[in-house]
């Protein structure tokens, strides 16, 4: 299996050529991006890949000056779980 890489606007995780776990996110103007999606295959689940995708949008975001809008479920929950990803959260109180 792979290391998880960037494609388009997030990140995914291949194996044998195949996506088996990504997260996007969409510009959403004024340097915030929309964390609106994470997937993991059913046979990867319970590995902490989810929570290794959501990180990697909080480094990007933090290399390229952007605050995050967690849109999807997972990863609002993992936001409110790591008080370390409040520099970029864009909303912190929703």
């Amino acid at each position: 299996m792979s290391n998880i890489v960037p494609e388009g606007n997030g990140f995914v995780m291949k194996q044998d050529g195949s996506i088996v776990a990504e997260v996007t996110y969409k510009p959403h103007g004024d340097g915030v991006l929309i964390l609106d999606h994470t997937y993991v295959s059913p046979e990867l689940r319970g590995q902490n890949i989810a929570q290794q995708l959501v990180l990697k949008v909080v480094e990007h975001a933090r290399q390229t000056g952007n605050k995050i809008i967690p849109a999807c479920s997972y990863a609002h929950a993992q936001f409110r779980r790591h008080q370390e990803y409040r520099d970029v959260w864009a909303n912190p109180d929703a």
